[in-house]
């Protein structure tokens, strides 16, 4: 009997320890947010002003949309890498359509043409018989080439500036200044999109087969999930709120570039990453998502507030993404 006891004990004993690892990896999101929000506070005051929080609160936006889009796609078991040329299209379309049409059909056009990509993506991927992430990868990085290259032909590479808009865009413009009492108009369509994409992923069929596709594609196609179906949820979905993500980026800064959406392929997946879904794809949660992207936002606007030089700053976020997917590969559990 004493060995079984000493065996049992063993077993408990590393249980315990794979538990403590596991809230330890579940925690650091949080741990790391109240580490560099208070070194910030010591280091430079004017991080706790309003006109900061508000600040941040704006740049949250249109990053969260992208990174909410995003993470379905990881969790699917695939990546996207067209979200940058999407906004970019959907930018300078939409801003276009707003003096040709109406704010009201522009905004629905815009996030149809978002959609319309997104299903473009997915009949890419099935038709080529894409099924690895990084098949994916390529095809997308390839499509964010075309639709940044039509967005660059469409305006032949100027800038287009709300305020030469001969028509009504106050819509436009609550989006991107406007507050419902103390929280930006932009805060409460993101609660809004939150809220449905939750009950989406955690309370419906089809989102809780992305999570099975994405954990084994082989294994759910034997259990009756119809995997092509799931691919082109998650890319409509990344294509809808990459589309969303631009919107409220224009409306903020009240232009819309050719090129206004570099840079945001890669905080979407750091965002979704830093944030706890697994780049293998199965798991991950959009709620996580948002403590992700509340970090790298927030360290965007410290290391601003810092005075670190932009080509610091990503360089160091290029660190974190690569010490991020190299603990991800670990699968500490």
């Amino acid at each position: 009997m004493q060995p079984r006891v000493k065996n049992m004990t063993l077993l408990r004993t590393g249980y315990s320890k794979s538990s403590l690892l596991a809230k330890i990896r579940e925690n650091l999101v949080v741990a790391a947010i109240a580490v560099l929000v208070i070194v910030t506070i010591v280091i430079e005051p004017k991080f706790l002003t309003v006109a900061n929080a508000t600040n941040i609160m704006r740049q949250f936006g249109p990053l969260i949309m992208i990174a909410l889009g995003m993470t379905f796609v990881i969790i699917g078991g695939f990546i996207d890498l067209s979200v940058s040329g999407i906004i970019s299209l959907s930018a300078v379309i939409t801003l276009a359509l707003i003096d040709r049409m109406g704010q009201w059909p522009a905004l629905f056009l815009g996030l149809s043409l978002g959609v319309l990509c997104g299903l473009i993506n997915s009949a890419l991927i099935l038709g080529s018989g894409a099924i690895t992430q990084a098949e994916a990868l390529f095809i997308t990085f390839g499509m964010s080439v075309v639709y940044g290259g039509i967005a660059l032909v469409f305006t032949g590479g100027a800038t287009s500036h709300m305020s030469y808009i001969d028509r009504d865009y106050s819509l436009f413009s609550a989006i991107g200044t406007g507050t419902v009492g103390i929280f930006s108009i932009s805060f409460m369509i993101f609660l809004a999109v939150l809220a449905i994409l939750y009950v989406f992923q955690s309370k419906t069929t089809v989102g809780r087969s992305i999570s099975l596709t994405g954990g084994n594609k082989t294994a759910a196609y034997l259990a009756g999930i119809p995997i092509n179906r799931s691919i082109v949820v998650v890319y409509t979905v990344s294509g809808l709120m990459s589309s969303l993500g631009a919107i409220i980026l224009f409306s903020r800064v009240t232009t819309a570039s050719p090129v206004m959406g570099q840079g945001y392929d890669l905080n979407a997946i750091m965002a979704v990453v830093v944030g706890g879904t697994s780049l293998s794809g199965g798991k991950g949660s959009v709620l996580r998502t948002v403590l992700g992207t509340l970090l790298v936002i927030l360290l965007s606007n410290c290391m601003n507030l810092l005075g670190v030089s932009v080509y610091m700053q990503n360089i160091l976020k290029g660190l974190i993404l690569v010490v991020v997917i190299w603990l991800d590969s670990k699968k500490i559990k």
